[in-house]
C-alpha cells in the first residue's frame, strides 16, 4: 500500500484509511470508532477543514464540507448528517443564523458543535440559549474536538 504524504502532523492509525475514509460498513466492521458516522464541517478557513477533516476522516468518519453557512444549510437538509460542526462568523450567514435554523426546521435536532476565535462570554451564552451541544474556542487541540465528537456520536 503506498504511503501518503500529509501536511498535518497528525497520527494516523497502523492501517490508515483511504482519503476518502472507509465504506461505513468496513468501519463499522473494523470497529472504528467514527463507524461511518457522518460529520459536516461548516468553516470559511481552508486550513482548519483540512486539519478537522484529516484527524475525524482517520478515525473513521465520513465528512461533508460547506464553506459559508448557505451551503452548510443546504448540506445539513440534504444529507441529514449525524453531527454539525459550525464556525460562527463566516460570510454569508453566521453559524448563529445557521444554527437557529437548524433548530427551528428540524423536529429531531442535529448535534452542533460551534468553533470560534470570539472571546466574549455573551456569544457562548446566546449558543447555549440556543442548544449547541458544545463551544469550543479557537485555537483548540484536535483532541478537544475529537473528544466532543466522540462523546456526543457514542
Amino acid at each position: 500500500m503506498p504511503t501518503q504524504k500529509r501536511s498535518r502532523k497528525v497520527a494516523a492509525p497502523a492501517e490508515a484509511p483511504d482519503r476518502d475514509g472507509p465504506t461505513p460498513a468496513a468501519a463499522a466492521k473494523a470497529g472504528v470508532a467514527g463507524g461511518g458516522k457522518r460529520v459536516l464541517l461548516v468553516d470559511d478557513d481552508v486550513e482548519i477543514i483540512e486539519s478537522m477533516k484529516a484527524v475525524l476522516e482517520s478515525k473513521g468518519y465520513e465528512i461533508l464540507v460547506a464553506r459559508d453557512g448557505n451551503q452548510g444549510l443546504v448540506l445539513a437538509e440534504q444529507e441529514n448528517p449525524d453531527l454539525v460542526v459550525l464556525d460562527m462568523m463566516m460570510p454569508k450567514r453566521s453559524g448563529f443564523l445557521v444554527l437557529e435554523r437548524l433548530r427551528r426546521s428540524r423536529s429531531v435536532p442535529l448535534r452542533v458543535i460551534m468553533i470560534t476565535a470570539n472571546e466574549g462570554s455573551r456569544h457562548k451564552a446566546y449558543a447555549e440559549m440556543l442548544g449547541v451541544d458544545d463551544y469550543i474556542r479557537k485555537p483548540f487541540a484536535m483532541d478537544r474536538l475529537l473528544d466532543s465528537v466522540q462523546r456526543l456520536l457514542s
